[in-house]
């Protein structure tokens, strides 16, 4: 048997992160990965490509209507989805690659196959060829991370209706697209397929979109959908598909039961959400502990109810996102080896790639309410921002929460061009427990998209300059 000191089951964020910090700090570490390439879901079929493909169109988009005015004059623009969608693939095979070296670099064993727990401290290898490898080790993680949740009564067949996966393989641009789910992979790949020329209509169960986001930036995110041509099908139920020979037949209802209408689509993406990898993988038999949505249950410092299982990313309760994992991975690395590794859920940024971009951090109003907690509001529009106006990005805001007694800052909101990287400033400040003063008094470059940021920041106190 082939010895190790820690064990990784899943090479996307968590579980390749994880694996280089442990090497880092001298554990003698394997990998295994069911895929032939690393990355998981995220450097294969989902965050990578995706924002390949998000930037890709908005090019497409902005020599379409924005060139001409900036005194750019361009022929019409031509779409050529192959070229396209060789640049993605392009894009993923480079970051894949990248772990490969990075594996070499710091002397990580990897293998390809199906892994399984069969006892702890004991992990096989269950190769395409049906071949096994027995491996022994002290630890085990677990970070097979999550797939498409299927929607109940949909054959999603890859062809016609289609998951993220199949979503991000189309091969012509669909005249109609029917995307079910209002959250943030499907809002962003139904950008994609529209700026490239889709009808769009989403469908989401509840009344808003964007589900535990801030009520006020979902209610002025949908008006911005609108204006770039989505349509919406809000508090509606999918109760069935038909396949034509033209497309898909989309039966909905009202969420509450009701007259039906059909919808008809050439593609249709199912996006309601990920679940939990856990299946196969001998966790029930070892004797691990899964909840009821099938993720592992852990303690604090990601062990399971079995010494020596380790769980972290998807498969465990909270946000699935890729920074999520990898803050987890390195913690756990650094837990193993009896340093104090901490990841601070409350201040977790997420973003929504689409143009505008969201990104948040922090509370919203209504979980301030929730919790009785007062609080005030600062907020800035990006129409008063010069840099902004130049490049024709002046549509969104910037909205801070802070508490009304200490003035620590709570939570912060950016709809905009670029909010993804601005956040990160709101993420810091708050990991130091800063107030929005703090944020106010600090210089900030002039003129840049970020100056709205700081000007939020004083809107609490009502100072801000410009508006």
């Amino acid at each position: 048997m082939l010895d190790f000191d820690v064990i990784v089951i899943g090479t996307g964020p968590g579980g390749y992160v994880g694996a280089i910090r442990a090497a880092q700090l001298g554990l003698k570490v394997a990998v295994i990965e069911k895929r032939p390439s690393h990355g998981g879901t995220c450097l294969n079929v989902g965050c990578i490509p995706s924002k390949a493909l998000l930037h890709a169109s908005e090019m497409f988009e902005e020599a379409e209507h924005n060139f001409s005015k900036l005194g750019i004059d361009v022929n019409t623009p031509q779409l050529n989805l192959t070229n396209m969608m060789g640049h993605k693939q392009s894009v993923i095979d480079g970051n894949t690659a990248g772990i490969d070296y990075l594996f070499k670099k710091n002397k990580i064993t990897s293998y390809t196959g199906l892994g399984k727990v069969v006892a702890a401290g004991k992990v096989s290898v269950i190769a395409e060829d049906g071949s096994v490898t027995e491996l022994t080790t002290k630890n085990i993680i677990i970070a097979t991370g999550s797939e498409v949740m299927p929607l109940p009564g949909v054959n999603i067949d890859e062809d016609k209706i289609v998951s993220s996966t199949g979503a991000l393989e189309l091969k012509q641009v669909p005249k109609k697209l029917v995307v079910v789910g209002a959250g943030v992979i499907g809002l962003e790949l139904g950008s994609v397929w529209s700026r490239l020329g889709a009808e769009v209509t989403v469908v989401e169960y509840l009344d808003r979109i964007l589900p535990g986001m801030d009520g006020e930036v979902a209610k002025n995110f949908t008006r911005m959908l609108k204006k770039q041509g989505f349509k919406f099908k809000l508090g509606k139920k999918v109760i069935g598909t038909e396949i034509t020979q033209t497309g898909v037949n989309v039966s909905i209802e009202p969420a509450k039961g009701g007259d039906v209408e059909t919808l008809e689509a050439d593609i249709v993406l199912v996006a309601i959400g990920r679940r939990a990898y856990t299946e196969g993988l001998g966790l029930s038999e070892a004797g691990v502990k899964l909840d009821d949505r099938g993720r592992v249950e852990i303690d604090a410092h990601y062990r399971t109810n079995v010494e020596g299982i380790y769980a972290i990313g998807d498969v465990v309760v909270g946000p699935m996102l890729a920074h999520k994992a990898e803050e987890e991975g390195v913690a756990l690395a650094e837990i193993l080896v009896g340093q104090a590794g901490h990841v601070n859920y409350d201040i977790i940024p997420g973003v929504v790639y689409t143009m505008p971009e969201i990104a948040t951090v922090g509370k919203t109003e209504e979980q301030c309410k929730a919790e009785g907690i007062e609080y005030n509001v600062g907020k800035f529009n990006f129409s008063a921002n010069g840099r902004a106006k130049a490049m024709l990005k002046s549509e969104g805001f910037v909205k801070f929460i802070a508490d009304k007694k200490t003035d620590k800052v709570l939570g912060c909101h950016i709809v905009g061009a670029s909010a993804g990287e601005m956040i990160h400033e709101v993420v810091i400040l708050m990991e130091f427990g800063g107030s929005s003063e703090d944020l106010a008094r600090s210089c900030h470059a002039h003129p840049t998209m970020s100056e709205a940021v700081k000007e939020a920041a004083m809107a609490i106190e009502n100072r801000q300059i410009h508006a």
